[in-house]
């Protein structure tokens, strides 16, 4: 007959287990990852370095979409651009940056001339992404703003067009080049769709 010797455990394995036991969340008290909507459920080419990018990854975000130029007279919305993102992007807020050379030839210059000109003259940290087409009716138009349009009824027209997307991708907003990103509406928009529920 074997008499089996039960040992009591060391301090250090108690506070093991507790630790453990606090750290690990139930799975029914995890949050779900935000559901994809369809107008992010595509790719587009980082501008650095032009690697495909899994738009999906902001799901559950207000997203800001803009087409972008360098040399335009709306150029210094770059500016408010990252402000705004810097000002709400704790709070669930992202900005896509889309350069465009279609109106006035104002974005002349390759993906990497782009992202030094962000950097450099702006201190861009918003995601940026390689040159595309967004003006309406061009066979090879970028198929976000292809969809934004459709959903809004309002193509871009010049440089820095905005669409505002909600965290469900149900509700799209169109601001004209004209308003600055850090205008009343547009920051009143912001901050109503921040705050509704997911």
């Amino acid at each position: 007959m074997f008499t089996r010797l039960l040992t009591a455990p060391s301090a250090k394995h108690v506070v093991g287990i507790l630790l453990g036991a606090a750290l690990s969340t139930p799975a029914w008290a995890q949050t779900p990852p935000a559901t994809c909507p369809a107008l992010l459920k595509r790719e587009a080419p980082r501008l650095q370095d032009e690697k495909p990018q899994d738009l999906c990854q902001y799901a559950g975000k207000v997203v800001l979409v803009v087409n972008t130029a360098s040399y335009c007279g709306f150029t210094s919305q770059y500016k408010s651009l990252e402000t705004l993102y810097s000002q709400y992007r704790e709070r669930g807020l992202v900005v896509l940056g889309f350069p465009s050379n279609d109106f006035g030839s104002q974005e002349p210059g390759s993906n990497k001339d782009i992202a030094e000109f962000c950097e450099n003259t702006f201190s861009v940290k918003f995601p940026m992404f390689a040159k595309s087409r967004v003006k309406a009716g061009d066979a090879s138009v970028n198929p976000l703003f292809a969809e934004l349009g459709q959903r809004t009824g309002k193509t871009p027209s010049w440089n820095f067009h905005k669409y505002l997307i909600s965290r469900d991708g149900r509700e799209v907003q169109s601001f004209g080049s004209i308003t600055d990103p850090m205008s009343k509406g547009v920051v009143r928009e912001v901050e109503r769709l921040l705050s509704a529920a997911p």
